[in-house]
């Protein structure tokens, strides 16, 4: 008897991994529907030079993006190729950062502005399939979503093919049932007012130069967000050796206790920003963010004034990995 329901007990677990793995395997490919934003591609200077601006600075493209091997100048906020090929290794697998110069072979030069505004907004890359949300552009304005699309077509194309990425086991069953297309939080503007409101320091910092997204701890499998907003706590393992170092991020919310800006005026708060990176193994993208403006960083530091307070001690900032 007991030979028996073991043997059935076996048949029911083989027949339930065969339906899982047949199950991860068709929905590896699942198509999604997103709207196309109304963007179009600008030869406006105005424009342009928006573009540059946000591409270089606080949206700091160059930092995933930028060429591998020219570490020291996105350091220092130089303008450097956009050709991709970093890679991000996760619990799930690796992802390269994606060519995104005008290439019409290696890079984006082949996919029409829409369906390229459609994946930033919405998590849909242009054949329907999802995008792993690693780009914190779903509420970007129009305005600027046509700024940076319309500065990267006006780039020199760098034919620089980037290798696949690759999704282990746990990858594909998160792909297959966790990741769902991302999206706006809210009705997106078609422009935002630049100035150094506290509203538009919400707008960048949630927004364009993703504070949130990595001052806010996270499930480095599904990318979701499982600490208080701003309050720091996320790991994030070294850009030049994620072997054997990581930080932990800061909490900048206004907690007096254990708060980082706890004490620190506008004055101080963009000057640190001026000073660049400080721990070589900090993944914060410095160099983009000293070309920002002083009324962009002062927008920031006001928005971030605002924010709940929480309390979360974050005992030291740089750590060093177990072999």
């Amino acid at each position: 008897m007991l030979k028996r329901i073991l043997k059935w007990t076996g048949i029911l677990l083989l027949l339930i991994a065969i339906g899982i793995t047949i199950a991860v395997a068709t929905r590896q490919n699942l198509k999604y529907d997103a709207p196309y934003p109304d963007i179009a591609i600008s030869t406006d200077s105005t424009v342009l030079k928006r573009g540059e601006y946000l591409v270089y600075g606080p949206g700091h493209c160059a930092d995933c993006h930028g060429k591998v091997d020219m570490l020291a100048e996105k350091e220092r906020g130089d303008i450097v190729p956009l050709e991709g090929g970093f890679k991000f290794n996760l619990p799930v697998g690796y992802v390269y950062a994606p060519n995104i110069t005008p290439d019409k072979e290696a890079g984006i030069g082949n996919i029409p502005v829409k369906a390229l505004a459609r994946a930033l907004r919405y998590g849909v890359k242009p054949d329907g399939s999802i995008l792993f949300d690693f780009m914190p552009f779903h509420n970007t304005s129009d305005e600027d979503m046509t700024a940076i699309f319309s500065y990267l077509s006006t780039m020199q194309p760098v034919n620089h093919p980037v290798p696949e990425s690759h999704l282990n086991v746990l990858g594909k069953v998160v792909k297959a049932f966790l990741i769902k297309p991302a999206g706006p939080t809210a009705e997106v503007p078609k422009s935002v007012k630049e100035d150094t409101s506290v509203e538009y320091g919400k707008y960048l910092a949630n927004s364009v130069a993703n504070c949130r997204g990595c001052h806010t701890n996270r499930d480095l499998k599904t990318g979701a967000f499982i600490g208080e907003d701003f309050a720091g706590g996320f790991q994030i393992e070294s850009p030049i050796d994620q072997a054997h170092f990581a930080c932990i991020t800061p909490n900048l919310t206004p907690d007096k206790e254990t708060g980082k800006l706890a004490g620190w005026t506008e004055d101080v708060f963009i000057k640190r920003f001026r000073m660049g990176k400080l721990i070589k193994h900090s993944a914060m993208p410095w160099g983009p963010f000293r070309r920002m403006s002083d009324d962009n960083l002062k927008a920031i530091y006001r928005y971030l004034q605002t924010v709940k307070p929480v309390k979360n001690k974050i005992e030291k900032t740089l750590i060093e990995l177990e072999a």
